[in-house]
């Protein structure tokens, strides 16, 4: 490389912005202002684990499956201690069947014609499940069952599930006293409480379906 080359180079990083500069002396050459480079990518830890639902609920046989695979180690080898543990804790609680056949995609409880509007409704009730199972909070929810009856339910969610191409949230409901099985797509509001509770083990479930597993395994 010339050295013409190389000023014109130097210029047309400097006309872009860059603080670039020549240093002399042993090692010496041109530098660029530290501060100008890329930071290091930092992730959430519900970042970490919606790069592993969306890795998850990949059909198997799907192309480039291992670069997918090595993708997800990179954004967990990226994370720090604290947010690492706080991740794998996240997605011990997010399970996917892998060989379940995927049904039709659900549309969101909400009744009316504006498809906008109940899509940000649903967005709206999937942030809110998020932050109570990642939070220990309490939810208040209202649930339309297959019958079409809606009841107001509080419920503390212990995983989330997917599985025949749904997605379910799995929660203590207050009101039946017992585990129970809500699709997501039939929850027409959800809204969180300031009441916090203890997390209950994800072995309160019971038997996961076959095939199912989480979305991520540190081991």
């Amino acid at each position: 490389m010339s050295e013409r080359t190389i000023k014109r180079d130097v210029a047309a990083l400097q006309q872009a912005g860059l603080t670039i500069w020549a240093q002399a002396g042993p090692g010496g050459g041109y530098v660029l202002d530290p501060s100008a480079s890329l930071p290091p990518v930092n992730f959430t830890p519900g970042q970490a684990v919606a790069v592993a639902v969306a890795l998850a609920t990949l059909p198997h046989g799907s192309p480039f499956a291992v670069d997918a695979l090595a993708a997800r180690g990179k954004v967990w080898d990226a994370l720090a201690a604290g947010d690492r543990e706080r991740a794998e804790a996240l997605a011990a609680r997010v399970w996917v069947r892998h060989d379940a056949p995927d049904a039709s995609p659900d549309a969101p409880a909400a009744a009316g014609g504006d498809v906008v509007g109940r899509a940000r409704s649903h967005l709206g009730v999937l942030r809110a499940v998020e932050q109570a199972l990642a939070g220990s909070r309490v939810l208040a929810i209202s649930y339309r069952d297959g019958r079409g009856a809606t009841s107001a339910r509080r419920v503390e969610p212990v995983l989330l599930a997917h599985t025949d191409g749904r997605w379910y949230l799995v929660a203590w409901c207050r009101s039946r006293e017992a585990i129970r099985w809500f699709r997501l797509s039939r929850v027409e509001r959800a809204d969180l409480t300031a009441q916090t509770y203890a997390p209950r083990p994800v072995e309160d479930v019971g038997e996961s379906p076959a095939g199912a597993a989480a979305v991520y395994d540190p081991a």
